[in-house]
């Protein structure tokens, strides 16, 4: 009962955290805002045993992506800019995806039932033959280093190539320089930084 009530308010805290990244136009809150979304996630997945899962999700999701994002806020500065369509239609595509996933998830089988499929096909044996083909006491471990290292190995892989893709994005050109009108700050690009220094030239002439 207890867990079930901790997943109710995890939950919550998910919709209420991702109603406000919507809501948000400083782009500096709504990265904040999604490394905490990633947290919460790291927390239901810790809640529901997955604690492999929940560890990359707090390191990719929480650690990774916010830096990432923090360093391309850095460029582009922490303001959104108004958008010029209506979102009805992302909210109608959003809507009709998220119906199909959870028409999707009704015909699974129940949470946690030792009955499952997937707890009758390789899972008795990691069990089983764990301590004896690999000789590691933890079996998630084993799992993810041994049993399925090479796709451990793949997915590190993906996100190191996006990290060097990203970092590779953010080092092409000069730095813009920051200014402050009234009420924020913002990220001049090298044209526009040309054209400030340009009309202060002037004004000073």
């Amino acid at each position: 009962m207890i867990i079930e009530l901790v997943d109710i308010a995890i939950l919550v805290l998910l919709g209420v955290t991702g109603l406000t990244i919507i809501r948000l136009r400083n782009l500096f809150a709504a990265a904040m805002m999604a490394g905490i979304y990633s947290l919460l996630s790291a927390s239901l997945f810790v809640v529901m045993d997955a604690v492999d899962v929940a560890f990359t999700e707090a390191a990719v999701g929480a650690g990774i992506s916010t830096v990432l994002m923090l360093g391309t806020l850095a460029l582009v500065g922490h303001q959104e800019a108004a958008p010029r369509r209506t979102a009805w239609l992302p909210l109608f595509v959003v809507s009709v995806t998220g119906a199909a996933l959870v028409y999707g998830t009704l015909d699974m089988p129940p949470f946690g039932n030792p009955d499952n499929p997937v707890h009758q096909h390789v899972a008795p044996h990691y069990l089983e033959e764990t301590p004896n083909e690999i000789g590691m006491p933890n079996v998630v471990t084993a799992v993810l280093a041994s049993y399925r290292g090479y796709d451990t190995m793949g997915e590190t892989a993906v996100v190191f190539t996006a990290l060097v893709g990203v970092l590779l994005l953010l080092a092409r050109g000069p730095r813009p320089r920051w200014t402050r009108p009234p009420g924020s700050w913002w990220a001049l690009a090298p044209e526009d930084e040309k054209e400030s220094k340009e009309e202060e030239g002037d004004a000073r002439g």
